[in-house]
């Protein structure tokens, strides 16, 4: 086989280490740094796909290891940095769940869900060009932006503070519902768009386009405290235009 044939596999596997990487950290309680190796797996996750393209070297296996790698990078190592994180809050909880050590556990549903929307992906014709149910790497990547936004200071970077976030996302409970509302939208029917151009032409584009735009200037503004907010903004433009999503 030549050697370009196992570039895609190889880009998959960083993906695949990356979430190995990830996983450790959160057990360390390094959040930070957990988060920043899902950030490093979705860029080989990207890439990896490009790669196959390019290169036109697709195969069965690298579907079925791009999925496995997806599995742990962003189903259990988003999971289990939300289990964590909630669980580390129930000591000492007036919350009857939290005391029994319960809430953390709804956190597992990020990788079950995931698991079921990356099984359905791959059967399911209607996704070749759009989603059915948010992608599990824009899944991973709001829960990877969660400690960034606790324990990063934006500093210089961000020209406006949100501080009604960091409030926001210390509220384990808030963890624990986004958890569940989440998991349900990676399995949901709700139409979401890709970011894959055919084409550069604005025709068939706009809300690409326009999601672009508008996530550039969060990020301006808002810097780190920008991601979870333009994944929100990611869902809710394919919800308000489900009619414009072809499937």
């Amino acid at each position: 086989m030549k050697i370009k044939q196992h570039i895609p596999n190889t880009l998959t596997v960083l993906n695949l280490v990356c979430g190995l990487i990830s996983l450790t950290l959160t057990f360390e309680g390094n959040y930070v740094y957990a988060s920043v190796f899902i950030f490093v797996a979705a860029v080989f996750d990207f890439l990896d796909g490009n790669a196959a393209r390019i290169l036109n070297a697709h195969s069965e296996l690298g579907k079925q290891l791009d999925s496995l790698a997806d599995l742990v990078s962003f189903g259990v190592a988003p999971g289990i940095m939300i289990f964590q994180m909630v669980l580390v809050h129930c000591a000492g909880s007036c919350n009857l769940l939290e005391r029994m050590h319960i809430t953390p556990y709804f956190a597992l549903l990020i990788p079950v869900c995931s698991a079921l929307r990356l099984a359905k992906f791959n059967i399911d014709l209607r996704q070749e060009v759009n989603f059915i149910g948010i992608p599990t790497p824009a899944n991973a990547i709001f829960f990877a932006s969660i400690p960034l936004v606790l324990f990063v200071q934006p500093g210089l970077f961000s020209l406006i503070h949100l501080d009604f976030l960091v409030t926001f996302f210390s509220n384990t409970r808030i963890l624990t519902i986004l958890a569940v509302f989440f998991s349900y939208l990676l399995i949901s029917d709700f139409k979401i768009f890709s970011m894959k151009f055919k084409s550069m032409a604005w025709q068939g584009n706009q809300l690409r386009y326009i999601f672009m735009i508008l996530s550039l200037a969060l990020f301006i503004l808002f810097f780190l405290s920008a991601i979870p907010i333009i994944i929100v903004l990611y869902i809710l433009m394919s919800i308000f235009f489900q009619s414009y999503i072809v499937e």
